[in-house]
């Protein structure tokens, strides 16, 4: 296989055992450097991905991805609307719900809630609020038994267990012989659901079956506060929402996440960004080191490029052989640079385990990032853009010194030779 004279020349500079040991560290270092920012910059995006996967998992399951009400906050002709969205090819299901605010009473503790009522066979459909249950299920709602769903931290906090008996307070008022007084209900605990800290899900939302709803606010039969609709993508839900606005009636307002959570994943892809730009200073500085490393390398060659000068090596040959040397330390710092991300990406979530385990400590807390263990999600696309951006900057920090190379003279060269 016939290779370019240049390139057969780099390979030899780069392997060649050199006189100077300094300039040999210089390299050795640029290597280490290279492998070290790649591999630190895959491991942090991962992470990264990692906590914007189970937000996904965890929150965006349970909130309203796309939400269809009525203008004047109640609809009359759910089951119409729910056939016409159901025509929009990203929508995979609807459900209809009554929302409202009010309070749950247990024994004299008191906390304030919002109510939501659901139809749970066609729920099931739209959220993952049946796999967040820890203790019953959705289908333990039932029309007209009055059950209720509570979270885990709102069942702590009111010390409220399943067969419990809870009073739901609604600001609708009822005139009694006392005077106006809100309307309150009492139910019974038969589920409790947990979904993990953060957004006050389980502490601020329970679920009564849609027609105990309906009698508790007081709606026919027919009217509902909206319909919840599930997405094919969670980032479908905008192109689903102007969809939607030129279809339904104008009585109809539609609403998606992005309106009220859609600041969480911009702050998350920020820092994303962020993190990959600082990270990347880490790259440039080992990129340095090459710099400094071929300029070494250059002036120990010189006689050597001298002499091929004078035996017919042009300029750009020249340079060709100093961009391909420092090409192939740039590449070798790259491959164990990926090889150490990807594997310590990989391993990441049981590294932090291990050690918290040996240190008897906990990094993450629950309440604060909504899982207890440092998630890790490696995304090819990641490593390669990373991969990419470190080859270019390794082959531009080449170009100088081996522009130098190529403007050496082989007469002052060799003079004290």
């Amino acid at each position: 296989m016939f290779l370019p004279l240049s390139f057969c020349i780099g390979l030899r500079y780069t392997c060649s055992k050199r006189r100077n040991r300094f300039i040999s560290f210089i390299s050795f270092a640029s290597i280490l450097g290279i492998a070290l920012g790649v591999t630190v910059l895959i491991t942090v995006l991962s992470v990264m991905n990692g906590f914007d996967h189970e937000i996904h998992n965890r929150i965006f399951t349970m909130v309203e991805q796309v939400k269809v009400s009525g203008i004047y906050g109640t609809l009359t002709n759910w089951s119409d609307l729910g056939k016409q969205v159901a025509r929009v090819p990203q929508v995979v299901a609807a459900s209809p719900f009554i929302s409202g605010q009010g309070m749950i009473n247990n024994a004299g503790a008191v906390s304030g809630v919002m109510i939501s009522g659901i139809l749970p066979q066609i729920e099931q459909k739209v959220s993952a609020i049946d796999a967040a249950m820890k203790q019953g299920a959705m289908t333990d709602l039932k029309a007209g038994e009055f059950g209720v769903i509570i979270g885990q931290e709102l069942a702590t906090r009111l010390g409220i267990g399943i067969g419990d008996k809870v009073v739901l307070i609604t600001p609708q008022a009822t005139v009694g012989p006392v005077g106006v007084v809100p309307r309150f209900k009492r139910f019974n605990v038969v589920g409790i659901f947990s979904i993990g800290g953060g957004f006050a899900y389980d502490a601020g939302v329970v679920f009564i079956h849609l027609q105990d709803a309906q009698k508790l606010f007081q709606l026919d039969s027919s009217t509902v506060t909206g319909l919840h609709l599930r997405v094919k993508s969670l980032y479908d839900a905008p192109i689903v929402t102007s969809k939607l606005e030129k279809i339904l009636p104008h009585d109809c307002l539609v609403s998606d996440w992005t309106q009220d959570y859609g600041a969480y994943f911009k702050a998350i892809r920020m820092e994303k960004t962020a993190m990959f730009v600082m990270l990347m200073f880490i790259i440039a500085v080992a990129t340095f080191n090459l710099v400094s490393s071929l300029v070494m390398t250059v002036n120990d060659k010189r006689s050597d490029i001298a002499i091929l000068r004078t035996i017919g090596a042009s300029p750009r040959m020249v340079m060709s052989i100093f961009i391909v040397q420092g090409s192939v330390i740039g590449c070798v710092g790259t491959v164990f640079g990926i090889i150490g991300g990807v594997l310590l990406a990989l391993n990441a979530p049981a590294l932090v385990a291990a050690v918290e385990h040996y240190l008897q400590t906990s990094f993450i807390s629950s309440s604060i990032y909504f899982i207890n263990y440092l998630p890790s999600k490696l995304i090819w696309l990641d490593v390669f853009q990373v991969g990419i951006v470190t080859l270019m900057m390794s082959l531009l920090a080449t170009i100088y010194p081996a522009w130098r190379a190529a403007r050496t003279q082989p007469a002052e060269a060799l003079r004290y030779e």
